[in-house]
């Protein structure tokens, strides 16, 4: 076989690639910015995706992959860097995807989040949640969050329940606890209730997917505990609707009553290629608890909350869409990112012709001054 595991991880590693996908009938493929390349040579036969596959894998895991159809672990490669893997059976043969994991914590800053979001770290309960489709750097945002907790809090007790561990955090100022599903524990609802026993601070829940783990993150926030989670939503009102609608008809009145008065915030992210310069940039909205926005869901009102956000600013509020427009005027991202990403691209378009009008005004002052 003309490929060998640590040459394809040394290249990820090189290049910045952020995945290697292993597939029969095609050379191995590398994401770098968001954008699939090809490693020069031959396509992979049967036997070497499984070979690639073994070298990394352990027989439970392989085992796992044969009964369920896959498996997801994570990988150590040396100090270079640590890998999220989900091995698969696609067609009868074995398909690999290996996630790079950042090995550096990057401060919220680097990741550009506003300083507002910094003031949730410090909540003694309640329930933040962190959403955005797959790859939006939703997992990167909460380890440097956890990270800063770890690093400031000295009461705090921080509790994980990951699938699998992707950030391996130390002990600093803060006491952590990380429990991998399927290794410590056997899912994320069952993860959750036993941490109210472990006398925790602060938990996060991996990923809020199923009923069961959304009731018991509910919970675990009233019962005075600070609690982020994640969800593949994008923007407010589609996460507390989504959240909502995870439970009965009959219940939903009382969710949206909870959910009221324990959640804290919102933050919304997704990743944008950069024109300006080789790379993604994050683009966020966040919505902070106020008591006009707790009145809306409580209400059922989730179509309004895109208004009380617009006009949130004091309290450290940003809309999506004039995040991706205050990105495209600082020359960072394409015009036609911000259409097809904003969640109003119709108002968008408008507010770019405007802000394109006033610029071709300015020019033309400025050419005849």
């Amino acid at each position: 076989m003309s490929y060998s595991m640590s040459d394809l991880l040394q290249l990820v590693v090189a290049e910045g690639a952020s995945d290697l996908h292993i597939r029969v009938a095609a050379p191995p493929v590398i994401r770098v910015h968001g954008i699939l390349h090809r490693v020069e040579g031959p396509p992979l036969k049967p036997e070497d995706s499984e070979e690639l596959m073994r070298s990394i894998t352990s027989e439970e895991h392989i085992q796992s992959t044969r009964e369920r159809g896959g498996a997801d672990f994570g990988f150590a490669f040396g100090d270079a860097a640590r890998f999220r893997v989900s091995v698969f059976k696609e067609k009868g043969n074995f398909g690999l995807v290996l996630r790079q994991i950042p090995s550096k914590m990057l401060t919220m800053e680097q990741i550009g989040l506003p300083p507002s979001a910094k003031e949730l770290l410090y909540k003694p309960r309640g329930l933040v949640l962190v959403t955005g489709p797959t790859g939006s750097g939703k997992t990167t945002t909460l380890a440097s969050m956890i990270n800063i907790i770890n690093e400031e809090r000295e009461e705090a007790h921080i509790i994980t329940i990951e699938d699998p561990i992707e950030y391996y955090h130390k002990h600093k100022k803060a006491l952590i606890t990380q429990r991998e599903i399927g290794v410590d524990v056997p899912n994320f609802a069952e993860g959750l209730r036993r941490a109210l026993r472990q006398d925790p601070d602060v938990v996060l829940v991996g990923e809020m997917r199923d009923l069961e783990t959304i009731d018991a993150a509910i919970t675990a926030a009233e019962t005075g505990h600070l609690v982020f989670g994640t969800l593949h939503t994008t923007g407010a009102a589609k996460t507390v609707d989504r959240i909502v609608n995870a439970f009965p008809s009959n219940q939903q009145e009382q969710i949206r009553i909870q959910l009221s008065t324990v959640l804290q915030a919102v933050i919304s992210q997704l990743l944008i290629p950069r024109v300006d310069k080789p790379g993604r940039v994050a683009a966020f909205e966040i919505m902070v608890n106020t008591p006009s926005i707790a009145a809306l869901i409580r209400d059922n009102k989730t179509f309004r909350l895109n208004s009380d956000i617009q006009t949130g600013a004091k309290f450290g509020m940003v809309t999506l869409d004039s995040f991706l427009v205050d990105k495209y005027q600082q020359g960072m991202i394409a015009r036609e990112e911000v259409i097809t990403k904003a969640q109003d691209p119709t108002t968008v378009q408008l507010k770019l012709q405007e802000l394109e009008l006033a610029q071709a005004g300015n020019s033309q002052d400025a050419a005849k001054g």
